[in-house]
């Protein structure tokens, strides 16, 4: 397969999913919370691409996606103004923080980076769009996602596996997300 034929194909991959995405939210939350919910699964595959591809989470998409949590928390709570947004600012902290120290700790006993400042800025807009026990799933779920796929992979290359191997850990949180915030909308929509 040629290098253009891999990037038809992935183009079409990523297309066909944000395709899928997109129906997913409108058909689980019609209205207003559906297009958020669209808007967060394009942002969600934005990162998991870029990350997938080159390691790295832009700060643009975190950023939209933290900007639209907060659009969110006040278009659907707008009588009670700036206060809507305390939650979702609340839950982030809740989220990034303890990634952050994690982040650091690391670093300074192990000399080197075991998570990214992306995956932890990520994690937080993990807190502002879900609910925390969601939350707690969501960045598990990711883990095990990520070390399955690694683990997989090495075994189909043959290869050992590495303690010190570099991870898109944003290519399984961002899809996690949209996945975590899927679960709680048809949750409140469906059974709530």
């Amino acid at each position: 397969m040629t290098d253009r034929a891999a990037r038809v194909g992935t183009g079409a991959a990523l297309a066909l999913a944000l395709l899928l995405g997109v129906i997913a939210s409108l058909v689980t939350a019609p209205g207003a919370e559906g297009l958020y919910g669209a808007f967060l699964a394009a942002l969600m595959l934005a990162i998991a691409a870029n990350d997938a591809r080159h390691y790295r989470i832009p700060n643009e998409l975190t950023g939209a996606a933290f900007a639209l949590a907060l659009l969110r928390a006040g278009a659907f709570v707008p009588d009670i103004g700036a206060e809507a947004l305390l939650w979702p600012l609340t839950r982030a902290a809740a989220t990034g923080l303890p990634l952050l120290l994690l982040m650091v700790l690391y670093r300074r006993w192990r000399g080197r980076d075991g998570l990214g400042l992306g995956d932890v800025k990520l994690a937080a807009v993990c807190g502002a769009w879900l609910d925390l026990a969601t939350v707690v799933v969501v960045i598990e779920l990711a883990a095990l996602l990520a070390i399955g796929a690694y683990a997989a992979n090495a075994a189909l290359q043959r290869k050992p596996l590495r303690a010190t191997a570099f991870l898109p850990f944003g290519l399984f949180l961002a899809p996690a997300i949209w996945i975590g915030w899927l679960g709680e909308t048809w949750y409140v929509n469906w059974l709530g």
